[in-house]
Order: C-alpha cells, then sequence, then structure tokens
C-alpha cells in the first residue's frame, strides 16, 4: 500500500487535529506551520538517544544523514555515536517514492507525511525534497523535557502553498563572504525555504569572475569577487539542502561597476569609478551598440555554465534614461527602430537579451520595470512595486513573485510581514458609502527626510456609531484601514499597512484643517492637510480572478539589500524574521494568528541558533561586547531592550541627510545590532491592554511594574558605559529619557492604584514629555513611549 494512502486510513479516534482550518494550536514549535496536523489524544513522545539511527532508502542523499545526525546532537547536547548500518530498526526511517535529478527545480515536489510513535519516526516523502523538508520539521520537534530528549507523538501531511520560497541576498554592496553564504543557505533550508537569490553585480561592485572579460573583476570588484569554481562550490552546496540558486547580473543599469570596466559598452564615454555611495546612478548599458549583444551573449554563456537553474535574473529596475537622453546616436536609434520613450528602448534591449537567454537555455526574471507586451509570457516578474503591480501581471498572463512587503533590510515588525499576502485582495464594496453612512474626507502631506513627500487623503465613515475607512495613496490603489480610533472628538488615529510599512495617522482634524503627525512602524513624520469637499474617487486593487492568481503567482522572496547589512550584522538582520515569510509562502492561507506566531517564533529563534547554527545571537553579542568596552553587556543589553532601530528606510535617509550614506560609514552603532522590533515591548504593550481592559488585573499590573523598575534601576549602571564609548554616547539623552519615561509610567501605575487622576495641564505635560522622547535619536527610538502613552491615555481626564 502506498504510503500516502497508508497513512491516510489512520483511525481518527486515535488522533485529534491541532487546529481548525489549519490555525496552529498547542504546544508544537512547528515554523512554518504544516498543512495538516494530528497528536494523539493522549499525548506521548519518543524517547531519543546518542545511538539514534537514520535509513534513508528510495535515493541518495550524500552526506545527509551525518549532517541531520549531527544537528541533534548539537540540540541533545550529545556526543552522537557511530551508526549502526545493520541497525535492524532503524529510529529514523525515510523512505521515498521515487529518484529524481538532484538539482531541485521550480516544480520539485516537496510533500511529505510525518509519522512519530512508540515505533519510532517515519517520513515518506514523494522525492527527495520532501524528505529534506520533513527532516527540518522533524528536527523542530526535538525537544529536551525533564527526563530525557524525544520527539512528540504526531502525524503530518504537508506540502507548500507557493513553489518559489526564496530569500535575496546582496553580495554587490557590502561582500559577503562564501562561509556567511553558506550559512545563509542552511537558514534558507531550515525554514523550508528553496531558492536563494544571489545578487552579484551593482554600481558598488562585480561580483562575478569572467573568464572571458576579466577585467570585470579585476577593475570593478576592490579585489572582491567570487571564482566560478567557488560559486559552482555554493551552487553544490545549496542543491545538496534543496536549495536552488538564482544568480542576478543587473542588465542595463546599476552598471557603474562593469562601466569602470568596460566603458565601451556605456552609453556616455566616462570616465567612470566604481560607485562608493548608495543610490541610483546613471550608467547604462549603450542599446544601440551591437557589442552590448556580443557582451551580454558571452557573459550569459558564462554564467549559464556555473548556475544550472533555468532561472536567471536580470534585475532591469531603475534605470535613469539621462544618459540615453542625452546621446545623439541613441536618440536617432531609437527614432530609426520607431521606438517612441526611453522605457520602449528598454523593452528592445529586454527582446534582445531574451532570445540571448534563450539560446543559452535560460528563461528571463527581472524586477517590475521589464513588464511589457512585447515580450514573451515565459518571463517571471519578480515585484517590488507591490500587489497592484502583480495583479497587473497575473491579469495580463504573465507570472510574478512578490518582494513588497518582504524587505528585511527594512526594520519592520514581524507581524507587517506575517499579514502580507501574496495574492491582490479587493475591497469587496467596503468603500462604497451607503444609506445612513456619514463620511468625511482629508487630504494630507507627509515630507520625507529623502525623496518627495507623501501625498493622498483618508476617508472616514460613520454609521450608527461604528466606524470604518479607507486611504488613498497617490499614484497608489486603495485600501481599507483598521483600528479607527477617537482619541479625542477631533484626534484620531488608524492602521494601515502600507509599502512603508504599518502607517498610522495621529491627527488633529479641527477648522478644516489637519495637523499632527504619520507614524511609520515606530517613527513620527509630521503632517499636515486639510478637509475635502467631496470623497475621492480613488483607485481599486488590482486583482485578478482566482484561477490566474493561481496560475501565474508563484510565491516571493525576502530581500535583504545590503546597504545597512554587512557579515557582521547580516543575521542579525534575517534571523528570525526570514521564518515568518517562509511561513506566509509555505502554510495555509488562514494561518494567520500574529500572537501565536510570535510564540512559534521564539522557538525557532532558539533552535535555528543551535541546530542550524545561525548567527543572530552571537553576533549581537560580539558586537555588545566591542561597545561595552571592557565592561559588562549586561547594561547595555537590558538598555537596548527598551529601543528599536528607526523603522522603515529611516536609518537610511538619515545617513543620506548626513552626507554619510555610502562604504565608508561603519555600521558599529548600537542601532545595527538591535533587533528590528524589541521583544519586552511588545510583551509590554500587551500587558498595556490587558490593564487598561482591566485595571483590576494585578499580574498585568505586576508585570509593567516590574519591567519599569528594571529599567529605571539600570540607569545608573548603563549610564557609565555610554560615556567610554564613542560610538554610544549619543545614545546617553536616550537613557536619561529611558529612565524620566519609565518613572512616568510607574507613576500612571500608581495613580491606577489609587483610582486618581491627573489634571489637564499634567496630562499635557506628560504628552509634551513624550512626544520628545519619541524623536529618533542616533537612528533608535526609545520604543518605551508607545505603551506609555496607551497607559497615559487610558488615564487621562475626559
Amino acid at each position: 500500500m502506498p504510503c500516502f494512502l497508508r497513512w491516510s486510513l489512520l483511525s481518527t479516534s486515535l488522533f485529534v487535529s491541532l487546529y481548525a482550518h489549519a490555525t496552529p494550536a498547542g504546544n508544537l514549535p512547528l515554523m512554518p506551520w504544516p498543512q495538516q496536523v494530528e497528536q494523539p489524544k493522549g499525548g506521548g513522545s519518543l524517547a531519543l538517544n546518542n545511538r539514534l539511527a537514520i535509513r534513508i532508502t528510495g535515493d541518495d542523499l550524500p552526506g545527509a544523514v551525518d549532517r541531520w545526525r549531527q544537528r541533534i546532537g548539537l540540540q541533545t547536547g550529545w556526543q552522537m555515536l557511530p551508526q549502526d548500518a545493520n541497525e535492524a530498526q532503524p529510529t529514523i526511517e525515510i523512505t521515498i517514492a521515487r529518484r529524481v535529478d538532484p538539482l531541485p527545480q521550480l516544480d520539485s515536489d516537496e510533500s511529505y507525511s510525518l509519522k512519530v510513535s512508540s515505533a519510532g519516526v517515519q517520513l515518506d516523502a514523494a522525492t527527495r525534497f520532501g524528505a529534506m523538508r520533513g527532516m527540518e520539521t522533524l528536527l523542530q520537534l526535538v525537544q529536551n523535557g525533564r527526563q530525557n530528549s524525544g520527539i512528540p507523538y504526531v502525524s503530518i501531511h504537508d506540502s507548500p502553498r507557493f513553489p518559489w520560497r526564496g530569500i535575496l541576498i546582496d553580495s554587490a554592496r557590502h561582500f559577503m563572504p562564501l562561509e556567511t553564504i553558506r550559512r545563509q543557505i542552511d537558514g534558507i533550508a531550515a525554514a523550508r525555504m528553496n531558492v536563494f537569490h544571489w545578487h552579484l553585480t551593482d554600481d558598488q561592485g562585480w561580483r562575478f569572475a569572467s573568464t572571458h572579460f576579466p577585467q570585470l573583476q579585476e577593475k570593478g570588484s576592490d579585489g572582491l569577487f567570487y571564482s566560478q569554481d567557488q560559486m559552482r562550490e555554493i551552487v553544490r552546496y545549496a542543491a545538496d539542502r534543496g536549495v536552488r540558486v538564482v544568480p542576478e547580473i543587473d542588465l542595463p543599469g546599476h552598471a557603474t561597476a562593469l562601466a569602470v570596466a568596460m566603458p565601451e559598452l556605456i552609453s556616455a564615454p566616462g570616465p567612470y569609478q566604481i560607485e562608493r555611495g548608495w543610490g541610483v546612478f546613471k550608467p547604462l548599458l549603450d542599446p544601440s551598440n551591437e557589442q552590448v549583444y556580443q557582451f551580454v551573449d558571452t557573459l550569459v554563456g558564462e554564467v549559464a555554465a556555473v548556475f544550472p537553474d533555468p532561472w536567471l535574473h536580470i534585475g532591469g529596475d531603475e534605470v535613469d534614461a539621462t544618459q540615453w537622453k542625452a546621446s545623439p546616436h541613441i536618440q536617432a536609434f531609437m527614432q530609426q527602430k520607431g521606438l517612441k520613450d526611453e522605457h520602449a528602448l528598454q523593452a528592445y534591449f529586454n527582446q534582445r537579451v531574451e532570445k540571448i537567454l534563450q539560446k543559452h537555455h535560460r528563461q528571463m526574471l527581472g524586477w517590475d520595470e521589464i513588464a511589457h507586451p512585447d515580450l514573451p509570457k515565459s518571463i517571471l516578474i519578480q515585484s517590488w512595486q507591490g500587489q497592484d503591480a502583480l495583479g497587473e501581471v497575473s491579469k495580463n498572463g504573465y507570472r510574478g513573485i512578490l518582494s513588497a512587503g518582504f524587505y528585511l533590510d527594512q526594520a519592520q515588525p514581524a507581524s507587517y510581514h506575517y499579514r502580507n499576502e501574496v495574492y491582490p485582495v479587493g475591497l469587496n464594496g467596503q468603500d462604497r458609502l451607503q444609506k445612513d453612512d456619514t463620511a468625511q474626507s482629508w487630504q494630507f502631506t507627509m515630507p520625507r527626510l529623502k525623496g518627495s513627500a507623501v501625498k493622498g487623503s483618508f476617508t472616514l465613515i460613520e454609521r450608527d456609531g461604528k466606524w470604518r475607512g479607507f486611504i488613498d495613496f497617490a499614484g497608489k490603489s486603495r485600501r481599507m484601514v483598521r483600528d479607527i480610533d477617537w482619541l479625542a472628538p477631533d484626534r484620531v488615529t488608524f492602521t494601515v499597512d502600507t509599502w512603508m510599512g504599518e502607517f498610522s495617522p495621529v491627527v488633529l482634524l479641527a477648522d478644516d484643517k489637519m495637523s499632527g503627525y504619520m507614524l511609520v512602524g515606530n517613527v513620527r513624520y509630521p503632517a499636515q492637510g486639510s478637509r475635502l469637499k467631496e470623497v475621492p474617487v480613488g483607485l481599486q486593487p488590482s486583482v485578478p480572478d482566482e484561477q490566474q492568481m493561481k496560475d501565474n503567482l508563484l510565491g516571493g522572496e525576502a530581500a535583504l539589500w545590503a546597504e545597512i547589512v554587512n557579515p557582521q550584522v547580516i543575521d542579525v538582520r534575517l534571523w528570525p524574521r526570514a521564518f515568518v515569510v517562509a511561513e506566509r509562502l509555505w502554510s495555509a492561507k488562514d494561518v494567520t494568528n500574529q500572537q501565536n506566531m510570535y510564540r512559534r517564533l521564539a522557538a525557532v529563534d532558539s533552535w535555528s541558533a543551535v541546530s542550524v547554527g545561525l548567527q543572530q545571537h552571537a553576533q549581537a553579542q560580539t558586537q555588545m561586547i566591542r561597545l561595552a568596552n571592557g565592561s559588562s553587556t549586561v547594561p547595555l543589553q537590558i538598555f537596548a531592550e527598551a529601543l528599536e532601530p528607526a523603522q522603515y528606510y529611516t536609518r537610511q535617509h538619515l545617513k543620506f541627510q548626513a552626507g554619510h550614506y555610502d562604504l565608508n560609514e561603519p555600521l558599529n552603532r548600537l542601532a545595527d545590532v538591535l533587533p528590528a522590533e524589541s521583544d519586552k515591548i511588545r510583551e509590554l504593550n500587551l500587558q498595556v491592554e490587558k490593564l487598561t481592559a482591566n485595571r483590576g488585573d494585578r499580574q498585568a499590573m505586576q508585570a509593567i511594574r516590574h519591567q519599569l523598575r528594571l529599567w529605571q534601576q539600570n540607569i545608573p549602571e548603563v549610564m557609565p558605559l555610554l560615556a567610554q564609548n564613542y560610538p554610544l554616547q549619543p545614545l546617553r539623552p536616550v537613557a536619561e529619557q529611558l529612565q524620566e519615561v519609565s518613572s512616568m509610567g510607574l507613576s500612571l501605575l500608581d495613580a491606577m492604584e489609587e483610582n486618581r487622576t491627573f489634571g489637564a495641564n499634567e496630562v499635557a505635560a506628560m504628552h509634551a514629555k513624550l512626544d520628545k522622547a519619541a524623536e529618533t535619536q542616533d537612528e533608535v527610538v526609545l520604543a518605551l513611549v508607545y505603551p506609555i502613552e496607551k497607559l497615559l491615555r487610558a488615564g487621562a481626564p475626559g
């Protein structure tokens, strides 16, 4: 009887489902959450020891058994004894239904079934790739209990929701050593993702060693590049873990490093130097020059010989057409070819490149900007512009993957990434005004630290005392907002997820004028506006039909651009948040409980450091030791728990304003090792919400009081440490504000206990102090401001 059929006949009376509609429950520390999980009603677990044996039948996975046993040894602390090849009854039996090419493909079958019982572990998989995914699930289940190490009895049937689940790592801006790359591949596999997207060329460096054009790495890399043998070794390493390697060679833009080596291919004569700054730069390949296509042909042949994956990423984004517009011969070429504008010229270039890729048996992958009706449906669009762009791609019969909302180089809460859905979602008429609705619309302008101001409008609709609303950002589709809260009769806040992150206006609406700020992540941006006379028409989201989405939207990738990421902090930025993206791409669509996600994320955070060898904790600790400058790191760590790095692109924009947005800017601040969000602040927020909902909740009261006292009492310990190391000195005012805000929080708790309120002037003074403490300082935010602000609002008069 086939293994999958055999398992489907298990008596339902013996097992209990852990969820309804795939919602995780129980205490299993699994992430991504499988499609189907059942545990026996009586519980129980399989005890393990250091003689544990693993047997694989149906395919060969060289090195896998030793690697998996070694990881179990790391998780349990055991020295594993040599495996007995003659073991009659191995502890873990892996049965693979069919042998396939060891190179993973887009359509590789990754399904598996896993049963843990008193008889041992049976892992059945359709292919080697399902076996790999199933073993990662099994390794997450290994637990060290009171009496022994074991695996809970469980039955799992699992397969991914999307076939394309990846992580982009940028080796062009900050070079990443091979050991760093291998470790991230281990993490990709552990998260049951299957694509390592390797960004190899950009304005700041050419990392692909060419044999035909050695000047590329000789002149365009500062000596930091990968040999072809090294890249082949990475491909082998990844394939052994079921991970595809998709290279990205940027064409025709992001070409400064290429221009240094081969200026004859560029649209303006130069001379050029490797770019040290971050941003969008002018060098572009010349589409009118036949030598360019000969170069691309030869280069693609080299890339294809190193990377066997059928997809080759050409970039294609952020083309500054200045050189093309300024070139008489390129303008003449466009006129000759009937190309009406520079977008059409790029499409012409991409058509030529696509044919070259076909010649080398490769398919074109690129960013949103390559989308054009003149290109064949075989291309794949990676979207940084978001679900609307992806919706149009799908409607037009092209395939796409999503990266917008999964940018891990931005500091964002895990919950923001977790809510990011690949499939575009419509409004279902919620924005339409109905009888008895009362609506008010307000236009706003929010200047940013870099780039043009964000403009738009929001509309709030009331009926029978209940509120709903939507927001229209200029040039983007309408989105419904959530959590509308009138803080006062003329003061409102609400929340909506945007391309910038979580976006929450906190604004005063009075005399047809709007003032206040927009909270983007954890950073306040001043904003102003005015009331509109009519409700805007707005743009509806672009939503394909179900079949178009199913056929054309293949998944997504987390992106880790390296402007403020280097090898010393890469793990801090990627892990464990990448597991959240992995779950969104693997698990059922309705696995959305955020609190449950955070509980499992904490478990996988610890597991990944021990079992996989990821270094998010080790890297943070190393940098803390450096910053402590010979002193104990404990006061600095306690201090850091009240802080968060400024979210969205605020840190990058601050560096730009200061003239430091370049390779010379050291990544040596406390902001560089802070996690994207503070777990202590998130937990404190939950306790504050409990207390404000029920002032008699003594447990919540005590938890808040304990944490605030800890921060308050730590200030005398951390202040000398901040003074003794120059990267920490700018944070001394933050420490002073932490002490003041902690004291304010304790005073608010005292008032709650004594059923005492503050006067309006006292409340105003406290709000002013919180407003000052909320300002970004040395690229960090005192995140404690936000739970204390909730306490203050709950205790304010009126």
